[in-house]
């Protein structure tokens, strides 16, 4: 199966919620942070974690930059890379290992429940089998379903990536499940307040508490009682896209966001309407598709960034233009333009990406062969 990711949902899509243009125009990627963490535990088992990076598209040099952010197709590429050379699924952050294909067997192991609320409950036992150093539960409390983490052994180390990530990846679970994006109520985690502690925000769309008795996720109990409706055909789907479709935000598989992509994908950028004319087309005023994007944690600029950078990275590795002709194709009117705009999507120069990354085995600017696939199902 490939890891590359349906051209509705690949790139990491933060919540803007709340934030101001120019906020909006900074805060694209994974921090550096999560990059940094990511690594730890297998550069404390002598992996060559360099190498790793540079596979994975990554500049080693960005690990002493903190406000630096990577793409999520970069960070994907990582946590694949990461997984297959500890050959575990958590990332080396249990005292056991979660060996690849686990989660694909959690899986599984949930589609065929009634519900959400018992889809989960499955999914913490599958999890409580898998590791020995947290556990979860589902509580009921203040009108909110919430997952909970405790640490089984008292002397594990424990370790704030750890809980997000599992939240995060339960999360992201639940949505696929049920096919709804269910909005975060309260988050709260059992650890310190980091420096990067704003990024959660951006990652669950709710802001998150330090220094709680326990790690947790919350939302309203009645999603809890929505049917999971997908099969195993959705799920061959759904594993050929992790890790990054879980770590976006998710998008239910209709909705006016995907509308608007899909006709945009099919025109050339610089054939690209103005808003106002696209509405129309789509049967709406603009004041009405401003606000049905907006609720869809979406807007204009953003699916068309979204799209100017899938085609930038595909032509510049078909290796068959000049970066002066990819930036003419996606509409810029000057090369600086595409240069920072390129920068800020992955992190590399539009021509450093083009010579693929340096070290690695590169084939057609794709990744090394062994990761180019989650377990099969």
């Amino acid at each position: 199966m490939s890891w590359s990711m349906l051209s509705e949902v690949n790139i990491y899509d933060i919540n803007y919620h709340g934030l101001s243009p120019s906020a909006r125009m900074t805060l694209t990627g994974v921090s550096m942070h999560f990059v940094v963490a990511l690594l730890a535990p297998a550069a404390g088992r002598g992996v060559d974690c360099p190498a790793l990076l540079r596979q994975a598209g990554i500049d080693p040099a960005g690990l002493t930059e903190p406000a630096a952010r990577v793409s999520a197709e970069c960070y994907a590429a990582l946590m694949r890379a990461v997984a297959f050379s500890l050959d575990d699924e958590f990332f080396g952050r249990d005292s056991r290992r979660m060996k690849v294909g686990s989660f694909a067997m959690l899986c599984h192991a949930v589609i065929g429940c009634r519900d959400l609320q018992r889809a989960l409950a499955r999914a913490l036992r599958f999890y409580g089998l898998m590791l020995d150093d947290i556990g979860g539960s589902l509580q009921h409390q203040d009108g909110q379903l919430s997952v909970v983490l405790r640490p089984l052994r008292p002397m594990a180390q424990a370790d704030l990536f750890a809980h997000e990530n599992l939240l995060l990846f339960l999360h992201r679970l639940a949505c696929w499940l049920v096919n709804r994006r269910i909005p975060v109520r309260s988050l709260g985690f059992a650890f310190a307040e980091p420096d990067h502690a704003a990024e959660y925000r951006l990652i669950f769309g709710a802001p998150a508490r330090f220094r709680q008795p326990r790690s947790t996720l919350g939302f309203e109990v009645r999603f809890g009682a929505l049917p999971v409706v997908r099969d195993e055909a959705a799920l061959k789907e759904f594993l050929a896209l992790a890790p990054e479709n879980l770590f976006v935000r998710y998008r239910p598989s209709h909705g006016t966001a995907l509308r608007v992509r899909r006709h945009l994908a099919a025109l050339a950028p610089t054939d690209w309407p103005a808003f106002a004319t696209l509405a129309r087309s789509l049967g709406m005023s603009a004041s009405t598709l401003h606000r049905r994007l907006a609720a869809e944690d979406s807007s204009f600029q953003t699916l068309k960034d979204q799209l100017r950078r899938e085609r930038a990275t595909s032509l510049l590795r078909s290796g068959e233009h000049s970066v002066m002709a990819v930036a003419e194709q996606l509409g810029f009117a000057e090369a600086s333009a595409f240069h920072r705009a390129f920068r800020k999507w992955t992190g590399l120069a539009p021509g450093r990406f083009r010579r693929g990354p340096p070290d690695a085995e590169v084939s057609g600017g794709g990744t090394d062969p062994s990761l180019e696939s989650w377990p099969k199902t």
